[in-house]
């Protein structure tokens, strides 16, 4: 089952950037300066900021739907960031090294199944929570510290 990956639109960030921090902070927003790599993965760009590269740390609802499992929580976006572009079965560099859950929702936003997946794993996971018709996409998290990752798609 072919996939595609996808990071976040950068156009919902760009008010944000160039912000004071007293402004950042009424948006629930914070800049932070990444002080180790990896540890800092943007959701724009699906890399990891550099040390010294200023983030911006922000909560966003990355399961915006009408259920139960309506999802908000913190994640990064580098400053500079470009949207990724990942080619049809690619995994980004931010993925790799991590440990990774893999949700699967209907179309309509219920949980249908997860699991968790490292490294070569990650690939035969979401082919195989693909594989069922009755997914719509998957959501894939930052299994430690939850923070949403990236969407996935059939191709």
């Amino acid at each position: 089952m072919a996939f595609r990956i996808s990071g976040l639109d950068s156009a919902q960030f760009a008010a944000l950037h160039g912000l004071a921090d007293a402004q950042l902070a009424a948006h629930g927003a914070r800049r932070v300066v990444a002080d180790r790599h990896p540890g800092f993965p943007c959701r724009v760009s699906l890399v990891d900021a550099q040390p010294g590269e200023r983030v911006l740390l922000v909560n966003y609802e990355h399961l915006a739907v009408d259920s139960p499992y309506r999802s908000r929580y913190a994640i990064y976006v580098r400053e500079a960031a470009r949207e990724a572009r990942p080619a049809v079965n690619e995994i980004p560099p931010v993925l790799h090294g991590r440990l990774i859950a893999v949700r699967a929702f209907s179309p309509d936003g219920m949980l249908l199944d997860a699991e968790l997946a490292a490294g070569a794993e990650l690939a035969a996971a979401l082919e195989r929570q693909l594989a069922s018709p009755a997914v719509g996409y998957l959501h894939l998290h930052n299994a430690k510290p939850g923070c949403y990752a990236a969407r996935v798609e059939r191709a």
